[in-house]
Formats: C-alpha cells, sequence, structure tokens
C-alpha cells in the first residue's frame, strides 16, 4: 500500500490533520491501535467535550517557550473550529466565559471529525499496530498489522501518556528517539491531586463539593472551581495549577 501521508493516531489532532491533507489533494491513510477513534474525545468535558475557548490565546499557555504556539493560534483561531461545528449542525453552550461544550455529547465532535475525513477522502484503520517505522528512500516505510505501508510523509499523532487505560503510549516518545530527537523528561499535567492519610479522608468527607478557588505556585494563578474527590482535589484550578507544581 503507498499512500502521501499516513497519519499515525485517529485522535483529535490525527483526525484533524488527515482531513486538512485530503482536502489538499493527498491519499491519506490514518491507522491507530484502538478499536474506535477519537476515545479521549469521547470522555472529556465530562462527555460533552469542551471543544474549545474563545479567549484562546498564547498568554494562557504554559511553556519553557512562551512563544511556541504563537503561530498556530493566528493560523487557526477559536472561531474557525466554531464555524466548522456549525457546518456539521452540532448544537454547542457557554458553560463559563468562553468556554464552550457540547449540548448533547462528545460524540457530535468525533462525528464532525470523522465526516470531515470522510468527505476528504482520508481513509481510517483502526485495531491497527505499528511495529517499525524507517526511511524508505525519500519517504517512509512502515511496517503494521496490516502489513507494510509506504508513504511520502508521516505524521506522529499519537498524544502522550496520559490515560494508558485509554490506550496511551509513549510510542511517540520511542519514535522521536529513533530519529534523534531530544526527548525532555515527563511529568503529570492537567491532572487532579491525590491526597493521602488524613488529608484523604477530610477531603472524602466533602466529596462532590465544587468551591471558587484562587490557586497560585511559581507566579502563575488560576481563579477557578475546585472541586472535593474522594481521593483528593481536582477541578479546573488544580488541574491548571498541576501543569506548574512539582514535588518537593
Amino acid at each position: 500500500m503507498v499512500y502521501d501521508v499516513v497519519v499515525i493516531g485517529a485522535g483529535a489532532a490525527g483526525l484533524m490533520c488527515a482531513a486538512q491533507a485530503g482536502y489538499a489533494g493527498r491519499r491519506v491513510l490514518v491507522v491507530d491501535h484502538a478499536n474506535k477513534a477519537g476515545k479521549k474525545i469521547l470522555m472529556s468535558g465530562g462527555g460533552r467535550c469542551n471543544f474549545t475557548n474563545l479567549d484562546t490565546a498564547p498568554g494562557h499557555f504554559y511553556s519553557e517557550n512562551p512563544y511556541f504556539c504563537i503561530s498556530a493560534l493566528k493560523r487557526y483561531r477559536p472561531e474557525h473550529f466554531v464555524s466548522l461545528v456549525e457546518t456539521h449542525g452540532v448544537e454547542y453552550v457557554e458553560k463559563a466565559p468562553g468556554q464552550l461544550f457540547c449540548a448533547d455529547s462528545a460524540k457530535e465532535i468525533v462525528r464532525v471529525l470523522l465526516t470531515e475525513c470522510e468527505w476528504a477522502g482520508a481513509e481510517i484503520k483502526l485495531s491497527t499496530s505499528v511495529s517499525r517505522l524507517e526511511r524508505q528512500g525519500e519517504g517512509m516505510r512502515l511496517t503494521t498489522s496490516l502489513g507494510t505501508i509506504d508513504a511520502g510523509v508521516v505524521v506522529v499523532a499519537t498524544g502522550g501518556l496520559s490515560i494508558p487505560t485509554m490506550g496511551a503510549t509513549g510510542f511517540g516518545y520511542d519514535i522521536a528517539r529513533q530519529f534523534g530527537l531530544e526527548v525532555l523528561p515527563t511529568r503529570p499535567g492537567l491532572v487532579p491531586f491525590t491526597l493521602s492519610d488524613s488529608w484523604k479522608e477530610r477531603a472524602a468527607g466533602l466529596s462532590g463539593v465544587s468551591v471558587p478557588t484562587a490557586v497560585s505556585c511559581k507566579e502563575k494563578r488560576f481563579v477557578e472551581p475546585m472541586l472535593f474527590t474522594h481521593r483528593g482535589l481536582s477541578g479546573p484550578s488544580m488541574l491548571q495549577i498541576s501543569s506548574v507544581w512539582e514535588p518537593g
């Protein structure tokens, strides 16, 4: 099998990339080891997918390189994706200033992306694992459970290590190392805090209670709700600050 573009990963980034490449006239294939496309999309936003934020701007991104996201955000604005979901008839609500969620289900966003791939002529093969990736002439060769696939370009859109139970692996990092790219140490980000001992017992007694908070760490400050859970602390403020906080 020969394609212009092979995208590894049928999540939000992979499907969006495949659709755009297809619209550009490329022959595109998406492969994923999962049995369903967009699994993380389906669980996001409590099952309703917080698909964009109208206040998206470079200053809201936490990174060692604050300029990294500028060009991407200039090329594709939140309004562009809002227009896309409206084209597909998706109803949505603004739960908090700028935060847009599906009015019904996150399945609507998966439907949008799969439909875009279909319209663009991109093929999708699920339950397909990639065991080897190597250079082949001016292109790439993939060894997969479907057999050998040749591609002019390979896009690795496999995500990170966030939710192993959803199929997340370190595949993308392994590929980066294979081709000599520097891979920095990983650590959890956008995750809840798990408490122990007496603090866990106190939090468990308040499980389900959400309170407004202002949380600060390393000159970063987030003013958003905090949610008590049976294991500790969660909610928007805790998830945000977890990307800044480090043990010790």
